[in-house]
């Protein structure tokens, strides 16, 4: 079979409208100024298919966490979680990678390692939001008790956790999400 190309097909040119990461695309393509490291970061976002749109409420949500908080508000978190979950591009990694950002003092990244060390099982997350959610609070309730046992600051814990189980575990596989 031979390989189409533009020289050899009647293409025209209006049909093949570009419709790639669309708000990115429209702000990058607008450029004027220097470039900078978050511009830079933005072009890779943009190329890697990982940017993510995140709605005015979803923020207004976040910035009710202070970063002096030290106790979890459930039902904003909830609340959150629930946005965040809904957002194209956020699963509960990356959600609880921004709420770990948002405040290390109360929530920490679910990542493969970290919870394969807590719970000596693979992590399996749920299709279901409420169940994700479920999950994530009760690794965070199991987080902090072996963080009390084990005397790991709480707030390093995902860090410290995550480097443990790839020196304990160096020629144990991690497997894409289920």
């Amino acid at each position: 079979m031979k390989h189409k190309t533009i020289l050899n097909n009647n293409i025209i040119p209006i049909e093949y409208e570009y419709n790639y990461q669309q708000l990115l695309t429209k702000k990058l393509d607008a450029l004027s100024e220097n470039f900078n490291q978050s511009i830079i970061n933005e072009i890779v976002l943009w190329k890697v298919n990982r940017y993510v749109e995140v709605d005015d409420e979803t923020i207004t949500l976040l910035n009710r966490i202070k970063k002096d908080d030290r106790k979890m508000k459930i039902r904003l978190t909830r609340q959150l979680l629930v946005k965040l979950l809904g957002t194209k591009g956020i699963r509960l990694p990356m959600a609880s990678t921004i709420l770990r950002f948002k405040n290390s003092h109360i929530y920490q990244i679910i990542d493969q390692r970290a919870y394969r060390l807590i719970n000596k099982d693979k992590l399996k997350l749920p299709r279901n939001i409420d169940k994700q959610i479920e999950l994530y609070l009760n690794y965070l309730t199991k987080m902090k008790k072996i963080c009390k046992q084990k005397n790991i600051p709480f707030y390093k814990a995902d860090r410290i956790l995550y480097e443990l189980e790839k020196r304990l575990n160096k020629n144990v596989k991690i497997k894409n999400y289920a």
